[in-house]
């Protein structure tokens, strides 16, 4: 087990290797960006071109940009209706274990955080999933904790194999896996993998993982290359806002995503903007100095260097914030989510991963996103047999 004496860059056995280039890349630039070093001038020179380069996006991020946010909405806004329209994609999620190995200081779920572990059966999946789509999804997002043992590739691959039956888009939210496993997955229906990164400063990572496979850095980093390299059609990408400077985590987190856009320019591209939460035993744990000014400027930076990815808004933030940016700048949006484990048909069977803050249903997400002339999307692809 990997333990709080050992080099975060140090890979444990059967970790697969691929190429740092990337990795090296985002890290220089992380390293080398100095947020107060831009001016004004800089964002406006930004705001003017048709296509933004990292230099841009970096002046966007930066302090002198807090002036421009109205400008930067307007532009953010007709760029997701020009690759979008009108269309929002709806999705839920549903936490199917929440069993993990790794401990994560800020996580409800780490391993030694006393909370009720649970892990759903077949059945159990089934059950949860038929009661999803019988409110009309057609997307659905599996998570669990990150714990091999007790939630094997072998467990997920027969969640995914269920929920094939039911959902047009399957995502998964699970512990890093090799080309291979990703490549299993796939065969049998995934989509799109979600793998963040939580801080990219390398010396706080190592503070905030003190032990568990999650303690190697370049593992994770690398998880959305080995995904694509697997036949995932899209990747997720973001970090925690809140665990340490956000300017640069969420400048490293456009970089990383960037490049790998770069080098895989048929993958989908999509990003998630967490905040840090309460959750049972640390109700402290929130975001410090990330407020949702800051979240905004981050996610307007996001639409305009990467204007066709995927922005999507979780229940972690306020009903009124995620009212405001939907078809400003996101085009993604959950509903009716639980973060514990089940609790679409029935209670939950496990302790959640941290307290949600908007907690409407499906029908009342669609009924805001009508009111604001917005088409919800339930799924934006369909197999073919």
């Amino acid at each position: 087990m990997k333990n709080a004496n050992s080099d975060v860059m140090d890979y444990l056995e059967g970790m697969e290797i691929i190429s740092h280039n990337i990795l090296n890349k985002v890290d220089s630039l992380y390293t080398s960006y100095d947020y107060n070093s831009y001016t004004q001038n800089d964002v406006k020179i930004a705001l003017s071109k048709e296509v933004l380069d990292l230099n841009d996006f970096a002046a966007l991020l930066s302090p002198a940009a807090t002036d421009f946010l109205e400008e930067m909405a307007s532009r953010a806004k007709m760029e997701t209706f020009k690759h979008f329209g009108n269309a929002v994609s709806v999705y839920t999620p549903l936490y199917i274990a929440n069993y993990c190995e790794n401990y994560c200081v800020y996580c409800g779920f780490n391993c030694m955080n006393k909370i009720n572990r649970a892990k759903l059966s077949e059945q159990e999946i089934e059950s949860e999933l038929q009661a999803i789509a019988k409110q009309g999804f057609k997307e659905i997002l599996l998570l669990t904790g990150e714990s091999r043992k007790k939630s094997s590739v072998e467990y997920i691959g027969k969640a995914v194999t269920i929920a094939k039956k039911y959902f047009a888009t399957i995502g998964i939210e699970i512990y890093p896996l090799n080309i291979d496993e990703y490549a299993y997955l796939n065969s049998l229906g995934a989509d799109y993998v979600s793998v963040y990164q939580e801080t990219y400063n390398k010396e706080k990572y190592a503070e905030q993982h003190l032990f568990g496979a999650k303690r190697v850095f370049p593992y994770r980093f690398n998880a959305q290359e080995r995904a694509l390299k697997g036949g995932m059609r899209g990747v997720c990408f973001g970090a925690l806002l809140g665990l340490d400077d956000w300017r640069k985590d969420a400048y490293a987190t456009g970089c990383h995503a960037y490049l790998i856009q770069k080098n895989y320019p048929q993958a989908e591209i999509s990003f998630s903007c967490p905040r840090m939460r309460p959750f049972i035993n640390n109700k402290e744990n929130n975001p410090k100095d990330v407020h949702e000014r800051q979240l905004l400027q981050v996610l307007l930076a996001y639409r305009l260097l990467m204007p066709y990815a995927t922005l999507n808004i979780s229940t972690r933030e306020q009903e009124s914030f995620r009212n405001g940016v939907v078809g400003l700048c996101c085009n993604k949006i959950s509903a009716g989510s639980k973060v514990g484990v089940g609790g679409h048909d029935g209670e939950e069977k496990g302790d959640e991963q941290f307290d949600i803050s908007d907690s409407r249903s499906l029908e009342e997400i669609n009924q805001m996103l009508e009111q604001k002339g917005l088409q919800p999307i339930f799924t934006d692809s369909q197999y073919l047999i």
